[in-house]
This record gives structure tokens, C-alpha cells and sequence, in this order.
């Protein structure tokens, strides 16, 4: 069952690049598998999925750890500087960056493995209290303060968009996103590629695709429903 719904959030990945006019090839489809077990990733790899988000750096390591090593982990959940460690040299991008003192850490923990993390800026859209995330207003001068630090490429932007009964409902906070990603990205601020833009769900990846999302992250749509731990 995963490996079919995973092909039918595929197609309309495309269908919705057809409708907004763009190549398919610009989206990437993250398999978000936070709290899944193993066996259900191992499920989609004979499909030839390598892009998968953890919200856990513990769960992230994990898995890192008994998968094989070409798979892409995007780190899409909230990250304590604490966390930052376990990580560092496993995923291949962090999509939720929102604070100056979490860009040292990864800056800090970077230049110790040697390696070069690209990050996303996560930006509160819709200004929902329960999010974390910069206003649209604060984050220019946020990625001009980031774009300083050597180990860090800031690529792009990020959003979780409120949950919706109607994904409709959600357009407009992708369209000012959206609006925000190019106004920035023609500033051609050095260190600052801006190439991706993570927005769009299970609920609402279609609408964000058609706004211009590179990144939609799928979980319960391929998936099914998550399982907390009591």
C-alpha cells in the first residue's frame, strides 16, 4: 500500500505541474517518515525514493545509521541547538532554521566535521502563534545576518501552513512566500542561493506546487496516519 500511494502523491505531483505549467523535474517529493518504522522506508526504496524527512535528530540518526547511505534526510522538525550534533553529518539539509543562536550551533558543529550545511529559513506565513518560524518582514534582514556564517548555505525558504479543511484557504500565504523567495533571490546576496521552497503537505501540496513550491513534504498521504509513541 505505501509503495501505491507514494506513486499516486507522484502523479499528482505532476498533474499539478502541468496545471501551473512548470517541469515536474523542479519538485522534489520528501517522504516525511517521522515515527514510521524502517521496514515502511525500506518499502519504497525498490521505487528509487532517496528523499526522506525525520522531525527527531535522534530518529534521523537512527535511521541514518541502518539505511543505506545514498538516501537524502531532510531534517524538517523544529531542531534544539542541543540537538544539533547528532545530524550534522547526516542530513543533507536543514529546513528549519529560525534563529540566530541556532545558525551558530550548526555553524559551530559545521566547521567541526568539516562539511557544509544548506539550510532553509523557516517563515512563519500565516503568523500562527503555535509555529515557530520568522515573520516575512524579519527574514531578509535574518538571511543577510546568516549568509555571514562560512559553513552554512542558506538555499531557500521553508513554511508549515495552518492545517485546513480547504487547501484553498492556504494559496495566499504560498503566493506571499513565494513572492518573498524571488524578491530576496533577485538581491543575489553572496552566500545565498535561494533554489528551494519548502511548502506544501499531505493536506495542501498541491496549491503549494502550483505557487511555486521545489519542495512539497508528504507524510500521512504515503504513509498513513502516524502512530505516537503514549
Amino acid at each position: 500500500m505505501i509503495k501505491e500511494n507514494y506513486l499516486d502523491v507522484q502523479k499528482k505531483v505532476v498533474a499539478a505541474c502541468e496545471r501551473a505549467g512548470r517541469d515536474p523535474k523542479e519538485v522534489t517529493l520528501i517522504a516525511v517518515s517521522k515515527t514510521k518504522p524502517v521496514s515502511m522506508i525500506e518499502e519504497l526504496l525498490p521505487l528509487g525514493v532517496v528523499d526522506f524527512g525525520e522531525n527527531k535528530p535522534q530518529e534521523l540518526k537512527e535511521k541514518y545509521e541502518v539505511l543505506p547511505k545514498d538516501l537524502k534526510w531532510h531534517m524538517i522538525g523544529h531542531l534544539q541547538r542541543n540537538k544539533v550534533k547528532y545530524i550534522i553529518d547526516k542530513a543533507c539539509m536543514i529546513h528549519s532554521l529560525e534563529s540566530l543562536r541556532l545558525a551558530e550551533t550548526i555553524q559551530s558543529e559545521a566547521e567541526k566535521h568539516q562539511v557544509i550545511m544548506p539550510v532553509l529559513i523557516e517563515v512563519n506565513a500565516a503568523q500562527e502563534e503555535s509555529k515557530f518560524g520568522l515573520t516575512l518582514d524579519e527574514t531578509p534582514a535574518f538571511i543577510e545576518q546568516v549568509a555571514a556564517f562560512p559553513n552554512l548555505r542558506v538555499s531557500g525558504l521553508m513554511t508549515i501552513a495552518p492545517f485546513v479543511e480547504n487547501p484553498e484557504d492556504n494559496r495566499v500565504h504560498f503566493q506571499n512566500l513565494y513572492n518573498l523567495f524571488i524578491d530576496i533571490k533577485q538581491r543575489n546576496i553572496d552566500n545565498v542561493s535561494m533554489c528551494n521552497l519548502s511548502m506544501g503537505m499531505t493536506n495542501d501540496y498541491e496549491v503549494a506546487i502550483e505557487e511555486g513550491a521545489t519542495m512539497v513534504r508528504v507524510g500521512t498521504g504515503i504513509f498513513g496516519a502516524r502512530s505516537y509513541p503514549v
